[in-house]
Parts: C-alpha cells; structure tokens; sequence
C-alpha cells in the first residue's frame, strides 16, 4: 500500500488560468496524498488529481525505471499510478522543497504559470523484493493557465530503484 504523510494542512484549489504554478503544485501535492491515502490507483477516483492536470499534459519518467516512459493524458497519469503502485509496496513522500520559479517575483512566474523546481524526498519499500530505500527526486514542472502539462522527474540513482524493484538497469 502506498503511505503519504498526512498534509498539516489539504490546501484545496479550483485551478484557473490566472492561478500561479506555486499555487497549483501545493494544492496537487495535498490532493495527491489525499488520493493516495484513499487508497491510490484502482481504489480512489483519479478525479481528486484530475483538475490539476491539463488534459494533454505528459509526464516524462527515465526509461530505466520500472514505472520508465512518456505517459500523456490524464488516462496516461492514471496508467502511471498504476505501474508505480506495482512497483512500490509503500511510497512516502517526505519534506518537498520548491527551489525555484513559481515565487512571486516576475521573473520566476507570469500571473498564469510557470516552471517550478521541487526537491522531494522519498522513502520507498518496494513490492518485488522488500527492499527499502531513502532518495531526492527532483521535478521540474511547467503550469499553463492553471494546469500542470509537463513533468521531468529526475532521480538520483536510477540503478538501484531498478535493481530494489527486482530489474536489471542497462547500465547497470
């Protein structure tokens, strides 16, 4: 089962396109551990994620992962939640730090989005062999009128997601 820590607070936000890319990561972030607390993939609705996400936005993740791949769509989100589900018995996000873009200074945002710079901390057990590991993830997320439409996860080592998730990495 996928663990998210419970949000002090669950920021909720109708997404406009005058909404800033700040805005909308805080609010998708709170909605996101409320759907993975509900359960995730194939228990909670997918709407609970949906308004974040622009209908064509695509979610590039490294090849070398189990979960590797250009997902696009909102169908395509929900099919990556799925293929993440069964690679990760448990996936905790810890502290999230936004690093850049999305302030409120000019020059890090327009009035209706943005690119965001996040660092995410993750503890993860995963499904296959029972392995734990403790590793950043850092985003870049790009918001349009309101909407995230593109996210470029990177990860620190690739090799030993794969290799905890019982796969062989390419290069490994």
């Amino acid at each position: 089962m996928t663990t998210l820590p419970t949000p002090t607070a669950t920021p909720t936000l109708t997404p406009t396109p005058t909404t800033g890319a700040r805005a909308v990561l805080t609010a998708m972030y709170a909605a996101e551990a409320r759907y993975l607390a509900a359960g995730g993939p194939g228990r909670a609705s997918f709407d609970l994620l949906a308004p974040y996400f622009a209908p064509d936005v695509v979610l590039h993740q490294a090849d070398a992962l189990p979960y590797g791949g250009t997902w696009r769509g909102h169908d395509g989100l929900e099919r990556f939640f799925l293929a993440m589900s069964a690679a990760w018995a448990e996936f905790e996000i810890g502290e999230q730090r936004f690093l850049a873009g999305g302030g409120p200074g000019p020059d890090e945002e327009t009035a209706h989005g943005g690119t965001v710079v996040v660092r995410s901390e993750i503890r993860a057990r995963a499904r296959a062999t029972g392995r734990e590991l403790a590793f950043p993830i850092l985003q870049t997320v790009t918001v349009a009128d309101g909407r995230i439409t593109e996210v470029w996860p990177f990860y620190w080592d690739t090799a030993a997601i794969a290799a905890a998730c019982g796969e062989e990495h390419a290069g490994a």
